[in-house]
C-alpha cells in the first residue's frame, strides 16, 4: 500500500490491533467527530419526549409534532451511530464464529463482509435513498397526520446521506484490514494470528 501506516488508531474505542493508514485516520477522525456531534441529540431527544409527555398526562394537550419529532431524531440518532459502531467496532457480531478464529482469519472474514455485504448494501441504500428523497423534496411533502411536520424531504435525506457516511466508515474498516492482510507489516506481526 502506498500509505504509510500510522502508528496509533484515532480515538477509537476498538480495533486497536489493527494498523492505521492516512486515509482511514482521516476518515475514522471525521466519524468520530460526527458521532460526538450527533451523541447529543439523545439528550434533546429525551428533552422532547418528557416535554411531550408533561403535555400530553399534565396539560392534556399532546402534540402531533412532539412525536413525530421523536421519531425524527430517534432515526438520525440510530442512522448516524451505524458509521459510529463501524470505526469503534462496537457493532454487533456473530461472535460463536468469530471468537474461534484465529486474528488472521479474523481479518479475513471481515474483508469478504465489508466486500460481499457491507458495501453492496450501503451502495443499494443510497442509489435507492436519493430518488425517495428527491421525491418528498420535488413534491414538497408533508406529514399526513394533522399538525404533523413539514418538509418530510429531509427525515428523507437522512437516509440516504447515513449510509454513505456509514460506506465512508467501511471503507476506512476496509483499508486498515486489508493492510492488515496486504501491507507492510512489521516482521512480528506479519503471518502472525494463524
Amino acid at each position: 500500500m502506498s500509505e504509510r501506516l500510522l502508528e496509533d488508531p484515532p480515538d477509537s474505542i476498538g480495533s486497536a490491533s489493527l494498523p492505521v493508514t492516512r486515509v482511514s485516520a482521516r476518515i475514522e477522525a471525521w466519524v468520530l467527530a460526527l458521532g460526538n456531534v450527533i451523541s447529543w441529540l439523545w439528550g434533546l431527544l429525551l428533552l422532547v419526549i418528557v416535554a411531550n409527555v408533561t403535555a400530553r398526562y399534565v396539560f392534556d394537550a399532546g402534540r402531533v409534532e412532539f412525536e413525530e419529532l421523536q421519531w425524527h431524531l430517534y432515526a438520525i440518532g440510530f442512522l448516524y451511530g451505524l458509521s459510529y459502531c463501524v470505526v469503534s467496532d462496537s457493532h454487533i457480531r456473530v461472535d460463536v464464529v468469530r471468537d474461534r478464529l484465529s486474528p488472521h482469519h479474523r481479518n479475513w472474514l471481515e474483508l469478504y463482509g465489508i466486500l460481499l455485504l457491507l458495501l453492496p448494501f450501503v451502495t443499494l441504500m443510497v442509489v435507492f435513498g436519493i430518488p425517495f428523497a428527491f421525491e418528498a423534496w420535488k413534491s414538497s411533502e408533508v406529514s399526513q397526520s394533522p399538525g404533523g411536520l413539514a418538509h418530510r424531504w429531509l427525515i428523507k435525506a437522512a437516509l440516504p446521506l447515513s449510509f454513505a457516511w456509514l460506506g465512508l466508515a467501511a471503507i476506512a474498516r476496509l483499508l486498515r484490514v486489508s493492510s492488515a492482510l496486504f501491507g507492510d507489516l512489521p516482521p512480528s506481526r506479519k503471518g502472525g494470528g494463524r
